[in-house]
């Protein structure tokens, strides 16, 4: 009986170290897999000899890119999501404001390596640029003065509205105004929509930044100003007011080159800080929540 008892102890102890080591070489095995995907690649490299991320970003959207007019300094959740990719690479960062007519451009053209710019990802944009995990998610809505009355969607007929030359705003509204039955929308295809030719129930007038619309809306040029509602609130003054309406969800992700390297090193520093609260933490400090 007792040769028995050690005989299973000594099964059970075999067994035991046997799991301990497979689970000792699962986390061995995780954390290389880990370091090997956050491979220094030729496209990477070039940053680290350069010294310098150079990151397209907004300068006048609070809590998210926005410069001091007299000291000069950049802040807000993705100017500290900028800096952290530079640190983890080791380098200094270079912000260059950016527009939504202007920040592909710069990219393309390789004046920057990345857009960190409430830009919202959609599968006409990952057609020609990659983007990281969204690491936030905003709505559209519109901004009106008090004394247009305009309050709902369906106050907003035969309105024109401002939006910003490059961005998917005007789309968000007409696809709104439709599914709200506003509209009828029998002439609208996403794929051929533009807002410079569009004229049922609602007409735009784009410009080339968000302050040119404020200045259009405060002029009266313009019935509304229509974008992220994030963008948005630094122009929500008094005498203006958000419609009851909220609208298509808009995720912001990190554009890089496609199929570059550098996309797939970005995406897995937004993950891990996803993950571990870091992203979190960013959207309190900002009040973005």
């Amino acid at each position: 009986m007792k040769t028995r008892k050690l005989a299973a102890f000594g099964l059970a102890l075999a067994m035991s170290l046997s799991l301990f080591g497979s689970m000792a070489y699962a986390e061995e095995e995780t954390e290389t897999e880990t370091e090997a995907e956050l491979v220094i690649t030729e496209d990477i490299q070039e940053i680290i000899d350069r010294g310098v991320l150079r990151v397209g970003v907004k300068n006048a959207v609070e809590g998210f890119g926005y410069q001091d007019t007299l000291t000069g300094e950049y802040s807000g959740m993705e100017i500290d999501i900028a800096t952290m990719i530079a640190e983890e690479l080791g380098v200094d960062v270079e912000f260059t404001t950016v527009t939504a007519a202007t920040r592909t451009e710069l990219l393309d053209s390789g004046d920057i390596d990345c857009v960190i710019a409430t830009f919202t990802i959609t599968d006409e944009r990952r057609e020609s640029w990659d983007f990281s995990t969204p690491y936030y998610t905003d709505h559209v809505t519109v901004l009106v003065k008090d004394s247009s009355e305009i309050t709902t969607l369906e106050e907003l007929v035969d309105a024109t509205v401002g939006v910003s030359s490059g961005s998917t705003s005007a789309r968000s509204l007409v696809e709104a105004m439709i599914e709200a039955e506003v509209i009828s929308g029998d002439d609208y295809d996403a794929e051929t929509f533009d807002a410079a030719l569009w004229t049922e129930g609602v007409s735009f007038r784009q410009y080339d930044d968000y302050p040119a619309i404020s200045t259009a809306l405060e002029a009266d040029e313009i019935d509304a100003f229509c974008v992220d509602k994030s963008i948005l609130a630094i122009y929500k003054t008094e005498g203006r007011s958000y419609i009851d309406a909220e609208f298509a969800p808009q995720e912001y992700g990190v554009a890089t080159t496609k199929d570059s390297g550098f996309s797939a090193y970005v995406d897995i520093l937004i993950n891990r800080w996803l993950d571990d609260g870091t992203i979190d933490g960013l959207i309190e400090e900002y009040a973005l929540d």
